[in-house]
């Protein structure tokens, strides 16, 4: 099977610690450790851990003080590649990753007919991992109008960052609906979950900051390892 392209490595550090910043594991003030410490732990470079570090401070989460270290600042919303996936663990948190399964350009279903500009659209099945735990079963569509031809390899762990640097589509604003459904009756084997059983679902439409829509999912994820949080600061 063709794989997707990583996402940088600076931009999973970067993402895993906004996340983990949003689930409160790493609180208003705390002094993350020396910054070699830190890239031993994770196992990365110094200098890939501190480009990481930098866009965590430019996004406003991270003041970084000369000959005293690293502190983190909790803000309610930033600008980041997973800003719009809202599961996590059950503990909170966790790095999205994923694994597209097929990727095929078909007659849009009736849910997605009357978004976009196409008759067809591109039909990405993927599955999403957080920290490496198997969590949820994606069914994507992307408007045929947008590209002629998707495949496996374009794509990266998050297909807003695919969306925005491959087609020059940004994402703006989501509509989500949750609820419970069944497993759908072509869920792959690789899912732990089969055909039928009960799952937590979310359908989505994603907007363009011109308010036109640019993509549907649906999403059936276990709730015995992940939950849908959407954190919102003060009006």
């Amino acid at each position: 099977m063709a794989k997707t392209s990583a996402l940088p490595k600076f931009i999973q550090l970067s993402e895993m610690l906004i996340r983990e910043i949003a689930a409160g594991h790493l609180t208003d003030g705390a002094r993350l450790p020396p910054e070699r410490d830190m890239a031993d732990d994770l196992g990365v470079a110094v200098g890939t851990l501190r480009k990481a570090l930098a866009d965590v401070e430019a996004k406003g989460l991270l003041d970084r003080v000369q000959g005293s270290g690293n502190y983190v600042r909790h803000r309610p919303a930033v600008d980041s590649v997973y800003a719009f996936f809202r599961l996590e663990l059950l503990k909170g948190g966790g790095l999205p990753t994923a694994q597209v399964l097929s990727v095929d350009r078909l007659v849009k279903p009736d849910a997605f007919a009357r978004l976009g500009g196409h008759t067809e659209g591109h039909r990405i099945i993927r599955l999403r991992s957080l920290d490496g735990v198997l969590i949820a079963l994606e069914e994507i569509w992307l408007d045929g109008a947008q590209r002629e031809a998707v495949a496996i390899t374009d794509l990266s762990d998050s297909l807003y960052h695919f969306y925005r640097h491959e087609l020059g589509v940004v994402i703006a604003s989501v509509e989500d609906r949750i609820g419970v459904d069944a497993m759908p009756n072509w869920t792959p084997a690789a899912f732990h979950l089969n055909a039928g059983e009960t799952a937590g679902y979310i359908e989505r439409v994603s907007w363009t900051a011109a308010k036109k829509p640019a993509e549907f999912s649906r999403t059936w994820f276990d709730p015995k390892r992940a939950t849908y949080i959407s954190r919102m600061g003060k009006g």
